[in-house]
């Protein structure tokens, strides 16, 4: 144990954090770049700060991957990169003999996870766990990884069976909406932060083809429905009742002579409605990737 006589620090490890902090030093001044590091276990010493200078490094250089054993590290860039996402990468680590052996990307999570089911003759579940903060980007990596699995758990000379991968996917992001209007909010540090948990089953079938899929929900934060923390707001649905159909109820609209044609709205209606619209805070805004969000206000 570290014993403190007059103020000072002594015993073998007080002798012990002296030689921590020279290797500490020797490894940020070292002549390998940080940002070569893609593999969190090769940071020596391991603590918080050689850790977070590495990733710090990575993400300066546009790397957003990071092994860390058999854990992958994501770290959000905030902004756009479509060729990080491209379909001709997916097929890339598909086609690798060892995808481990390219760069950290959830492709190589997605990839070695298949490869575990069909090396296995009896079927067996393989698991992928995404957990982060809010605003992580752990809804974002769920969907590449749905579209990872519709581009490579298709047959590829069948039309048939990659349509089919590719309406499953489509299905599972479109009810993304809906889901996200009842278990979505607006919290302080996220303007659409996911309230409750999402277990996506993906079912293939004995030749590893996509052949349909369901969705559970869990830990659904229900106390947000009766109180919530200063500046923070409900759950979307309840704002998007009151814009969708509530002030729909104070329009009126004017008699058509053509019933082909839509009724105008009369007077005042118009202005009823952008009233209604800003008082429920609605904003039609497209947000990560067409989910629509409200914002503060």
């Amino acid at each position: 144990m570290l014993q403190q006589v007059n103020g000072h620090s002594s015993g073998s490890d007080a002798q012990g954090g002296g030689s921590l902090r020279k290797d500490l030093q020797k490894f940020l001044s070292g002549e390998a770049p940080l940002h070569q590091l893609d593999d969190l276990t090769k940071v020596n010493p391991v603590t918080l700060e050689t850790v977070l200078r590495c990733l710090q490094a990575r993400y300066a250089a546009d790397t957003f991957y990071t092994n860390a054993g058999c854990t992958l590290v994501a770290l959000n860039p905030f902004k756009p990169i479509p060729q990080l996402y491209s379909t001709a990468l997916m097929r890339e680590y598909h086609a690798a003999p060892q995808p481990q052996k390219l760069k950290p990307h959830i492709f190589t999570v997605g990839e070695q996870t298949y490869r575990n089911v069909k090396s296995l003759i009896e079927p067996v579940n393989q698991s992928i766990i995404v957990s982060g903060e809010s605003g992580a980007g752990k809804t974002w990596t769920s969907r590449c990884l749905m579209k990872f699995y519709a581009v490579v758990a298709a047959s590829p000379t069948s039309w048939e069976s990659h349509k089919i991968a590719e309406r499953i996917e489509q299905r599972i992001l479109n009810s993304n909406p809906v889901m996200e209007a009842f278990g979505n909010a607006c919290t302080l540090r996220n303007n659409n932060s996911s309230r409750f948990g999402k277990f996506i089953q993906l079912q293939l079938n004995r030749a590893q083809q996509m052949t349909g899929a369901a969705v559970q929900t869990y830990l659904l934060e229900k106390t947000r429905v009766a109180c919530q923390a200063s500046s923070e707001r409900n759950f979307h649905i309840f704002y998007q009742v009151l814009a969708g159909l509530l002030h729909l109820g104070n329009i009126r609209f004017a008699d058509s002579e053509d019933e082909a044609q839509p009724c105008q709205l009369m007077g005042d209606a118009k202005c009823e409605d952008r009233v209604g619209a800003c008082v429920s805070g609605f904003d039609h805004t497209p947000r990560e990737q067409g989910t629509p969000h409200l914002e503060k206000g």
